[in-house]
Order: C-alpha cells, then structure tokens, then sequence
C-alpha cells in the first residue's frame, strides 16, 4: 500500500469518533459529515508522517473546522438542529457517555446552540471527550486558563445552573472596561484592585519581540510571563490609549486595530471577578483565525 492509502485506511479508523465529535458540536449530520470530510481532505494535503497521535490530531483538525462553521452559523443566525437525533456514535470515554446519553438529545443540542461557539466547542471536547485544556487552547487560540473558564460556562448552561453565562459575560464587560479605564488614566491604585494578587500576564513570542523593538519609544518591555498585580499593573500605567473593547466568541477583550486591521487581542480571565490571567495574542495567524467583532 501506497502511504496515502495507508493514511486513508488509518482516517476510516477514526471515521466514526470524528462524526461523533463533529455531530456533537454541530447538531447537524449534514453538517458533521462536512466536516470530516474537510479533515480528510486536509489529512491527504497535509505532512503527518510524524504525527505520533493521529486519532488527536484529526480530533484538533475536525474541531477546528467544526468551530469556523459554527462562527459562520452565527454571522449568519442559522440554527441548523437535526429534528430526530441520530443513533450517534460512542466516543472514547464510555462511562461518560453513559452519564451523558439521557442529555444528548435534541433538547441538549438546542441548549448548545445557545453558547458561543467556543464555549460549545470547549465543552464538547472537555465533558465528552475528555481532551485536555491545553489542547483546546490550541483549537480555541485562547489560553489554557480561557478554555477551562468556556468550558465551565458552557457546561453551567447545559447543566441549567445559576449564575448564567449572559450575565457573567456582563460583569466581565465591566471588569475589562474599568481595567482599560484605569490603565489609559495611569490609574495604578484603580489597577491594583481589579487585579487579582496573583495575576500572571502571558505575552506571545511576536508580542515580545514587537516590545522590544518599541523599548526606545518608552514601551514596556514583555516578557513571556509576568507575575503579581505590581508588575503586571506597571506594564499597563497610562498605556492602552489605543485599545478598543472589542468582542471575541461573545467575550469582551482588547484588540488594537490600527487603520481596522485587529493586530494584537488581549484576552482575560477572571477569578472571583478580578482578572486572574492576561494574554497579548499578537500573533498574525492567531489573531487572523479569531472572529472579532466591535
């Protein structure tokens, strides 16, 4: 057999797990049998021959894809629900399953419809199929941090639990308002009391090296991991001027967009109502694949 057939009998092992996490995520058989298909296509396209994990990497592939239809679904406020839920397919984790199957339904389908994409993405593969949170960051480009913050709103809201996620997603507006309020003003006590005492700031590698190239203006200079509300606080006195609050999967975050063009997103997490984690994505490929919206 020729590689590529080895790969494609290899991918019809997997076939069914890959429909039942596409199905899951998208309600739709039409739409799940989409988008594995697309991960077969990308399989044939892509070098995977040191791919240790075949059945994660194509579980990452599907869920990506299954997270840019239902961001489209949303732009465009289909609902595409199956009626009558198909027998789906068991996923890796039986005993999960089994505590799951009486929710998976199409009362449980529509409830999904009501998360954010990423929510629904992250609970997904969390709660059902038991995918770790760092390798949903990957799929979500939010932090480890981030993805177990949506998938613990999404599974609130599956579960029909109090507080619901629309008015965490209020308080969170607040918080990061006042937080661009203070930093724009040189605020630093203001700072101080949003921040949780243990707030790390995560930079990636592009927005470092952009702050190092800016040192000479009087930048701050970042660092891939900054801890504690002083430091962290210190980057952000009297900065910010150009940020704009912007949204991200229904999130609230900073983005700047010099002449409309989003070139740095900085996401947070909050604990306990103060922000806990901060993250510049800057990035070109991260921030291009994030939908943003003013």
């Amino acid at each position: 057999m020729s590689e590529k057939e080895i790969l494609a009998a290899r991918f019809e092992a997997n076939r069914s797990h890959l429909r039942a996490v596409a199905y899951r995520m998208l309600g739709s058989s039409t739409d799940a049998d989409d988008a594995v298909q697309e991960a077969f296509l990308r399989l044939m396209r892509s070098d995977s021959g040191g791919v240790d994990n075949l059945t994660g990497w194509l579980t990452t592939i599907v869920a990506r894809v299954s997270l840019d239809m239902l961001r489209e679904r949303k732009t465009r406020r289909e609902v595409p629900v199956d009626t009558e839920v198909d027998a789906l397919p068991a996923s890796d984790n039986p005993e999960r399953d089994k505590l799951m199957a009486d929710s998976v339904g199409v009362a449980m389908l529509v409830v999904l419809e009501t998360l954010t994409p990423a929510e629904r993405v992250a609970f997904v593969l969390h709660d059902i199929f038991n995918v770790s949170f760092d390798e949903i960051a990957s799929v979500v480009g939010r932090s480890p941090m981030a993805a177990r913050q949506l998938a613990s709103r999404g599974r609130r809201r599956v579960q029909g639990a109090t507080p619901q996620p629309e008015a965490d997603r209020a308080r969170r507006r607040e918080v990061v308002a006042a937080f661009l309020a203070a930093s724009r003003n040189g605020d630093l006590a203001a700072l101080l009391a949003i921040l949780d005492p243990d707030v790390v700031l995560r930079a990636d590698a592009t927005a470092v090296q952009a702050s190092i190239a800016r040192a000479s203006q009087d930048g701050p200079v970042l660092a891939p991991e900054i801890r504690g509300q002083s430091a962290v606080a210190n980057i952000f006195r009297g900065r910010a001027k150009a940020a704009q609050l912007a949204l991200v999967d229904g999130d609230t975050c900073l983005v700047f967009a010099p002449g409309g063009r989003p070139r740095v997103l900085i996401d947070f997490v909050l604990q306990n109502d103060r922000i806990g984690e901060i993250s510049f994505i800057a990035d070109a490929d991260r921030v291009a694949a994030l939908r943003i919206e003013s």
